[in-house]
C-alpha cells in the first residue's frame, strides 16, 4: 500500500498500543472518525478522558473544530465537577443534554476586566462580547435579551441575562454574581424560574432552566442548596484565565463511578 505519511503510520501504531487490549475503547473508537480519533489520541492520555471525547463525538455528533475547542476547553473536567440538581428534577430524556449544557466552570478570559469589577461591568462586557460568551457557554445556546424585564403585581423584576438552549428547547436564565454563592440566591433564581415557565414559555417548550455564575462557591453548601430545590438549577463559577485550579481535583468521582456515569451517556 501507498500513500501513508510517517507520521500517519506513527499514529497507526499509537492506536494499537493503546487500545489493542482495552476492550472498551476499542469497540467506541470503530464509531467515529480516524482523524478524530488521532485528536483525541494525542491530546487525552486517560482512557476515561478518551471514553468521554469518544462518547460525546459520536452522541451529538462534534465537528473537527468543535472536539478540539472541547478538549481544550477542559470539557471533561468541567463535565466531572459539575453541580446540578438536573438528576432530580428533569425527565430522563433530556438529563443529561442539560448536564453537558452546564459547566462547573467558565472562563471568560476575552473580556478586558481586571478582578476588581462590578456585576454591571460583568454582564456589560458579556454582552458587549456576545458571540464568544455563547461560544464559551456552548453551541446551542441562542441569545434573547439582557436585563430580560418580568412584571407581577406591578412590580418588575430583572433578570441578568435571557437565553434560548436549541437543542433543550427551553429558556435558560442566568444571574451573574461577583462574589461568593450564598444559598438565598437560589431561591431567587427559583422565582424567576417560576415566572418564566407560567408567563414567558411557549407550551410546546421543556421546563425553565437556571444558572447561576458566580466567582467562588463552597461545594458543599451548593450540595445542600441544591438537595430539595425544584426548579432545575446549575451552579458555576468563572474566572478570567484558563487554568483550572488544582484544589478542584479532590473532587473527581472515582474511576467506577465515572465509568458508570459515561455509559449513561
Amino acid at each position: 500500500m501507498r500513500g501513508f505519511s510517517v507520521q500517519n503510520i506513527w499514529y497507526m501504531r499509537q492506536f494499537y498500543v493503546n487500545y489493542k487490549d482495552n476492550a472498551k475503547l476499542q469497540p467506541l473508537a470503530g464509531e467515529i472518525s480516524w482523524f478524530k480519533n488521532v485528536i483525541i489520541m494525542s491530546k487525552c492520555k486517560e482512557d476515561s478522558e478518551r471514553e468521554f471525547y469518544i462518547r460525546m463525538t459520536k452522541k451529538f455528533g462534534w465537528t473537527k473544530n468543535v472536539l478540539i475547542h472541547k478538549i481544550e476547553d477542559n470539557s471533561y473536567e468541567k463535565y466531572l465537577l459539575n453541580q446540578t440538581n438536573f438528576d432530580d428534577v428533569l425527565p430522563e430524556k433530556y438529563k443529561m443534554q442539560a448536564k453537558l449544557a452546564v459547566k462547573d466552570e467558565y472562563t471568560f478570559d476575552f473580556l478586558e476586566l481586571g478582578e476588581e469589577h462590578s456585576e454591571k461591568e460583568l454582564e456589560t462586557a458579556l454582552t458587549e462580547n456576545i458571540r464568544r460568551f455563547l461560544t464559551e457557554i456552548g453551541g446551542y445556546f441562542c441569545f434573547i435579551s439582557s436585563q430580560y424585564k418580568i412584571e407581577i403585581d406591578n412590580e418588575e423584576f430583572f433578570i441578568d441575562l435571557l437565553l434560548y438552549h436549541r437543542k433543550l428547547q427551553c429558556l435558560v436564565a442566568i444571574e451573574l454574581k461577583i462574589g461568593e454563592f450564598k444559598p438565598d440566591y437560589a431561591g431567587k433564581m427559583q422565582f424567576y424560574l417560576s415566572v418564566l415557565d407560567d408567563t414567558v414559555k411557549l407550551q410546546e417548550e421543556n421546563p425553565s432552566i437556571g444558572i447561576i455564575i458566580c466567582k467562588n462557591k463552597k461545594r458543599t453548601i451548593v450540595e445542600y442548596t441544591l438537595k430539595d430545590v425544584k426548579k432545575p438549577i446549575g451552579i458555576s463559577t468563572y474566572n478570567l484565565t484558563k487554568m483550572l485550579p488544582k484544589t478542584l481535583v479532590k473532587y473527581f468521582p472515582t474511576k467506577e463511578a465515572l465509568s458508570k456515569s459515561l455509559e449513561k451517556l
